[in-house]
């Protein structure tokens, strides 16, 4: 299973890009897919029109993973170990919801989300 962030959910959509692609490959090779209920909302935020949200939904056989008590717990615990950066929030509620799920999250901000590696995420390969 693969955790996708939201820049993966925008740009799958999007015929010859590498997420398009990769997304193409995983689910060709069985993976199944799946996105943290954040990146799921910020996808939403759009714009993005009914049929692209049906589109990205079938792609994600794994669903969406919720944010509940034990992803708030671990967002704030990366959140805190990676000092306390306003810009990482929500990146750490991403992080903790493939954290919590042990599954490898999937993106192309890996500026962002390499601070929580040391911590726990597994980033897919480039």
């Amino acid at each position: 299973m693969i955790c996708l962030d939201t820049n993966y959910l925008i740009r799958m959509l999007i015929s010859e890009t590498v997420e398009s692609k990769r997304v193409k490959k995983w689910l060709k090779q069985g993976e199944q897919l799946t996105t943290s209920s954040i990146a799921w909302y910020e996808f939403l935020c759009g714009p993005v029109g009914e049929a692209e949200i049906q589109t990205v939904r079938a792609c994600l056989q794994g669903g969406i993973i919720a944010f509940e008590e034990a992803q708030i717990n671990e967002a704030a615990r990366l959140f805190n170990a990676t000092g306390r950066a306003r810009r990482l929030r929500v990146d750490a509620m991403i992080a903790a919801c493939a954290v919590t799920a042990n599954i490898p999250l999937a993106t192309d901000n890996k500026d962002d989300f390499c601070a929580f590696v040391k911590h726990g995420l597994i980033l897919m390969p480039a």
